[in-house]
């Protein structure tokens, strides 16, 4: 009687740890995410391709933006060009949204269909386009391609989140690295397609067919695990007036008038200061290539020192690598500057996707807080390229573009401060 009253109590206590509110998310989360599995990694894999052909190929629009200002659309200016440039980063975030919603509503193969269908449509009809008809290459290059690539942005990294709960940092850094992975092989081929022998249209037209066999294997690689709620109430408001959230959205107003701008210009930069043309040409590559490693390591890591501790960090190094470019003149330093700024930046992007997570309450929101929060950052991702290319102007002012992508960076960098000050007195720890 009294073995089974020491059971009961033992119990009892049990229940009552279980049920208490200081018990740690992650014993409530750990039992209903398998954090590994057949599935989970091969929906990893297939969100990883996903990036690698959607924004991995945005991100190699600095390829793009050489070979327009000095081949292609040589009547229209650099800030001109660079609208087509931003115009694909204001859908590839800003659908996120929609597509953020569609996601936890259970839509995400519909999506997927859409966005294979519409890849296609865009970069076959930008072959077919015609020199210096800018309203042609707009409209493929920035508008048809950029929506193709925002309908799956946000849901491919959501849907990491049904499989993973401690691991979900390193998952979110693998599939991001996929959009890194395709800016360092993206560059390289489409410069030695379009100065080669089989030119700029027919070199669309291959990257085109890569692009949609690769989001096709990538859709039948992924599938969601967690059933949708059939009705949504979110208190976006409320979500927006939270300190943490609210901040992190004023943060990324900043980030993305800033982070874009080596992305799109390095490699013009690098010519016009007279790096070897064809070194010049994988200086995007070298860039990205830094990238992939600065999205691996602060994920994986992030468990240990904190998520808002790397990335206020690296968004503050951020900042300070990008003032230095009007001083990169050499090969030697265009190397320095593209590892440096590539590792930095990779971070950057790796984490916010997990700092977004981290401030959901509930992961059938993640969706919907990471469109709100790439959607709002899009806005502002619309006009910095153009920004960029006004304050850079036919001269190549390389200085005034610099000190505004820079000074954004860095105050977005204090801003994360903020975000991590607020955490830490939340949670009373200092690994945030």
């Amino acid at each position: 009687m009294a073995a089974d009253d020491t059971t009961f109590k033992d119990t009892k206590k049990v229940e009552e740890s279980v049920t208490s509110e200081e018990v740690s998310e992650e014993v409530v989360a750990a039992p209903a995410y398998p954090d590994g599995g057949f599935w989970a990694w091969s929906t990893v894999i297939g969100a990883f391709l996903v990036q690698y052909s959607t924004f991995g190929y945005i991100n190699a629009f600095g390829v793009y933006q050489d070979y327009y200002v000095r081949v292609y659309l040589t009547h229209s200016s650099p800030s001109d060009i660079g609208w087509i440039g931003g115009i694909q980063i204001f859908f590839n975030f800003g659908l996120g949204v929609i597509a953020g919603r569609l996601f936890d509503r259970g839509y995400f193969r519909y999506l997927m269909t859409s966005s294979i269908l519409l890849h296609a449509v865009a970069l076959f009809m930008l072959s077919l386009s015609h020199e210096n008809r800018y309203y042609q290459v707009f409209l493929t290059n920035g508008v048809a391609l950029g929506l193709a690539c925002g309908i799956t942005y946000v849901p491919s990294l959501g849907i990491v989140s049904h499989y993973f709960h401690r691991r979900r940092s390193l998952a979110i850094g693998i599939v991001s690295s996929g959009s890194a992975l395709g800016a360092i092989l993206h560059p390289i081929m489409l410069n030695h397609l379009f100065n080669g022998r089989i030119g700029f249209h027919n070199g669309v037209r291959i990257s085109a067919a890569l692009n949609v066999v690769l989001l096709i294997i990538a859709f039948a690689m992924m599938r969601t695990r967690l059933p949708p709620k059939p009705v949504q109430h979110f208190p976006i408001g409320q979500w927006i007036l939270e300190p943490a959230y609210g901040f992190s959205l004023l943060a990324c107003v900043f980030t993305f008038l800033g982070l874009f701008f080596p992305v799109f210009y390095l490699q013009l930069d690098a010519i016009s200061h007279g790096v070897d043309r064809q070194f010049a040409f994988y200086s995007i590559s070298i860039l990205n290539a830094a990238s992939v490693v600065g999205r691996m390591m602060p994920n994986a890591i992030a468990p240990t020192f904190g998520i808002c501790n790397l990335l206020a960090t690296f968004t503050f190094i951020t900042g300070v690598v990008t003032l230095t470019m009007p001083a990169v003149h050499t090969l030697a330093g265009t190397i320095l500057f593209g590892v440096f700024w590539g590792f930095s930046s990779g971070a950057v992007i790796a984490l916010v996707p997990a700092l977004v997570g981290l401030l959901a309450k509930d992961m059938s929101e993640v969706g919907t807080r990471l469109g709100i929060f790439f959607g709002i950052g899009s806005i502002l991702g619309l006009f910095a390229t153009p920004i960029a290319g006004a304050l850079l102007t036919k001269q190549y002012h390389w200085l005034h573009a610099s000190l505004f992508a820079g000074i954004t960076m860095l105050v977005a960098a204090g801003l994360q401060v903020k975000i991590r000050y607020i955490l830490a007195q939340r949670k009373g720890t200092q690994i945030i």
